[in-house]
């Protein structure tokens, strides 16, 4: 079983559309429980939460969060991050195999053009994280953010794949 936080910030819409992709695991019993990490949104994301039946976290950001999580797996994802149909059976394969942190593979339609990719550097958590709750705990110690704790990690790719969230 898997425990979801999404670290946000007034981003509704995204928040909606990940919540969305969600659904298939936790119609399979994968998705254990949602916690959304709320930093000072100032729109209806409470309620995008509330409705989906999401734990909402308002202070002590994903700290907060992975303290509150009941399982011993992590998703982080961002908000406006959409997994591709099938993205479970990578996850649980993962999951009965190994201990190390693993992303998702990048979807085709995310390509980034060649410039981009040549002038920007991508997010930490762009492809999501899949990551034990102590390891998580562990790096999250000294305060750090969801993508602080996704950052410089070795991690494996798994072929359930993920459309990135437009920043």
């Amino acid at each position: 079983m898997l425990s979801v936080l999404i670290e946000t910030r007034d981003d509704e819409e995204g928040l909606a559309r990940t919540l969305a992709s969600l659904v298939g695991g936790a119609v399979e019993g994968v998705v254990r429980e949602v916690i959304v990490c709320d930093r000072g949104s100032t729109d209806q994301t409470h309620y995008v939460a509330e409705h989906a039946g999401c734990a909402y976290v308002a202070t002590g950001g994903i700290q907060a969060g992975i303290a509150q999580a009941k399982s011993d797996w992590l998703l982080m994802i961002e908000p406006g991050a959409r997994l591709s149909e099938g993205w479970t059976e990578s996850v649980v394969r993962h999951m009965s195999r190994l201990t190390m942190a693993a992303r998702f593979t990048r979807s085709r339609s995310s390509n980034r053009p060649f410039w981009e990719r040549m002038t920007s550097r991508p997010r930490a958590l762009e492809q999501g994280l899949v990551i034990t709750r102590k390891q998580a705990a562990v790096l999250g110690r000294n305060g750090a953010d969801a993508e602080g704790i996704a950052r410089g990690l070795a991690v494996k790719t798994l072929d359930g794949e993920i459309v990135v969230a437009q920043r």
